[in-house]
């Protein structure tokens, strides 16, 4: 009960939206939303009622409820046109909300008061029982509005009143009676209501100020996010200049265009040169995946011919793949195998599974790539026979700055971000990314994609596409696989 006088507002701010928008929308929707829960309950109680007591007065006075539940209806329809801010609208909704309250209470005190003053004997169980369901629904589905569930909550308190003094003035029953039984009974229920609604109350209060956590969080992660995208910008622009110029410096003594460079050098030099281009692909990754994340890329999508997509993919590694003394295979393949997607990020996504393959593959060792059509779908496969993969461990493959911990056996090292920037190019053309893997027989990753002839072009959003061109499987489709062999 002081939970409720507590959260009372002074008269004068009774009617003042500001600070109340979001209890305000909340109370409207509630109620709007359970119209028909209400009227089902109301029917029935006057359909009870009618068949016991004089059904006249009965269903005149349910005919005024169902009135006030029409009045609600036009004011939900009202409420929906506010945008939450106006005061002068809000400060008008509250005082057609209190007063539609006060009516439709009323209505439903009389209603259940009729009921008691027609039975006659047995208690009044029948109109108590409609009046504390009434108060309990409104104990749980009032209470974003404290002065409004106040308010119906003293005139069905006035009406407890009335039906409890109703026998015990009506009988003058000594103390020992039930009647006085009855009385008591109902006090004690009516405090019962007042609790429950303050519990309510404090519930609702509760999940407002976790929404505000919630909100409050929401910005700080907004900031953060910001921040990390600026600083990242900043890493892209004073770091990647002087290290491209100190890639390029390492390059020319490394190719003797400044001259011959001593034998003792030529190991610092190399390590020197390898880790900067290292520390420039981590760039990039971080760059790429930040893009990516705040939705920054602009996928440039297009008609691809899969086989074309991958030869092209083997073609920009062969050379990292000849410094192995590793052979590249492509099977290519025989029927269409048309996709939609931004070739220049899929040849990105090719080479991350194909570096991946080479670097845990052994000398003389095959890395295969296999162009085939699986259903609807078009595979491309890469396929290796490293060290493989452990059970379980698809959060640590495609997880951030991640690596199964190889060292013996990896022939490079990588900064864990190529195939979690993999995966969500993969994701952004409708497509999936996945692998099998078996420890000491090697892994295949897969990316299927959707193919294009069996897709809606009208939904494929590709401007000026007057036609699909067929995929060239070429010679190679009926004879051997495309080879590249390590020099």
């Amino acid at each position: 009960m002081r939970t409720l006088l507590k959260a009372w507002s002074p008269p004068g701010d009774w009617f003042t939206s500001q600070g109340r928008e979001q209890r305000i929308k909340d109370y409207m929707v509630l109620s709007n939303g359970l119209i028909w829960q209400r009227q089902a309950s109301f029917f029935a109680a006057a359909v009870l009622a009618a068949f016991y007591f004089d059904p006249l007065s009965v269903f005149a006075c349910y005919s005024v409820v169902l009135l006030t539940e029409m009045l609600d209806q036009i004011l939900g329809a009202q409420a929906k046109s506010w945008d939450g801010v106006d005061p002068v609208f809000g400060r008008k909704l509250l005082k057609r909300i209190a007063a539609n309250t006060a009516i439709s209470a009323l209505a439903i005190s009389v209603f259940i008061a009729n009921i008691a003053v027609q039975q006659n004997a047995g208690g009044q169980f029948t109109s108590l029982f409609f009046l504390f369901s009434a108060s309990l629904f409104a104990a749980m589905y009032n209470s974003q509005m404290i002065g409004i569930l106040i308010l119906r909550l003293s005139i069905y308190s006035v009406t407890f009143l009335f039906i409890a003094f109703l026998d015990v003035l009506r009988f003058a029953p000594p103390i020992t009676s039930p009647i006085w039984l009855q009385f008591f009974t109902i006090m004690f229920v009516l405090y019962f209501i007042v609790d429950n609604s303050a519990k309510f109350y404090r519930g609702y209060q509760d999940r407002l100020q976790q929404m505000k956590l919630i909100e409050e969080e929401n910005e700080r992660t907004k900031a953060a996010l910001e921040i990390k995208s600026q600083f990242l910008s900043t890493v892209s622009h004073e770091l990647r200049t002087p290290l491209t110029s100190i890639i390029g410096s390492l390059e020319l003594v490394n190719n003797g265009v400044l001259g011959e460079m001593p034998q003792n050098f030529k190991p610092v030099i190399d390590m020197a040169t390898k880790n900067s281009r290292r520390l420039a692909n981590l760039i990039d990754d971080l760059l790429d995946l930040q893009k990516i994340e705040a939705g920054e890329i602009d996928f440039q999508m297009e008609p691809i011919c899969s086989n074309d997509l991958a030869r092209e993919a083997i073609d920009s590694i062969s050379g990292y793949a000849s410094m192995l003394g590793i052979s590249l295979e492509l099977h290519v393949c025989k029927d269409e195998c048309q996709i939609m997607g931004d070739r220049k990020r899929l040849i990105q996504v090719m080479n991350n599974l194909l570096s991946n393959a080479l670097k845990f593959s052994k000398d003389d060792d095959a890395v295969k790539v296999f162009v085939e059509n699986v259903g609807s779908r078009v595979r491309i496969s890469v396929e290796d026979k490293g060290a493989g993969i452990p059970d379980f461990a698809e959060e640590r493959v495609f997880g951030k700055f991640s690596q199964l911990d190889s060292s013996d056996v990896r022939r490079v090292g990588g900064t864990g971000l190529g195939l979690n920037i993999s995966k969500q190019i993969v994701e952004s053309h409708n497509a999936e990314i996945g692998y099998v893997s078996a420890l000491g027989v090697g892994s295949t990753f897969h990316v299927d994609f959707e193919r294009l002839e069996v897709m809606d072009r009208d939904e494929a959003n590709v401007e000026n596409m007057s036609e699909i061109y067929s995929c060239d499987a070429g010679e190679s489709a009926d004879s051997a696989p495309e080879t590249r062999k390590a020099s």
